[in-house]
């Protein structure tokens, strides 16, 4: 398995807004973020561990202004952990081995594929576009997109 850790170096290039958001538990604004409107096929990982997260596979629009998933690439790297914050009882999501703060999961997405919603901060990924997933390391996602999203997984 690839050695996802969150290091030092990895923080010291993170953007304020990146830090705020996967470090410090914050939210970014809605519809004011790089990936709630990208459309592109490829991987999202986290922006500190590099681990894999999502699929664009697997993105929709949640209508909620931020990026929305059904689920994850890798369950394994997407822990949940109750949030009791700002008043509120929700499901948060962190990374497994960045222990990055993601966003939270839902209960009201799309029924034929589960019926989860993961709200996610723009801020806490890194875009991996499909025709870079072999240059940079995640080449075994690449089958998953040599089918259509209605034959995937």
């Amino acid at each position: 398995m690839p050695d996802y850790r969150k290091t030092p170096e990895a923080l010291a290039r993170l953007t304020p807004e990146q830090f705020r958001v996967t470090q410090q538990n914050g939210t970014e604004r809605p519809f004011d973020n790089a990936f709630n409107d990208h459309h592109e096929p490829g991987l999202y990982v986290d922006v500190v561990s590099g681990e894999p997260l999502f699929t664009s596979l697997d993105k929709f629009d949640g209508h909620c202004g931020w990026p929305s998933f059904s689920r994850p690439a890798e369950p394994a790297h997407v822990l949940e952990k109750r949030d009791m914050s700002h008043g509120m009882i929700r499901t948060e999501v962190r990374s497994s081995h960045g222990d990055s703060h993601l966003g939270h999961v839902f209960p009201d997405g799309p029924r034929e594929t589960g019926g989860l919603r993961y709200c996610i901060n723009s801020a806490s990924l890194r875009f991996v576009p499909l025709d870079a997933l072999e240059r940079e390391g995640y080449g075994d996602y690449c089958k998953l997109f040599d089918t259509t999203k209605e034959a995937h997984r």
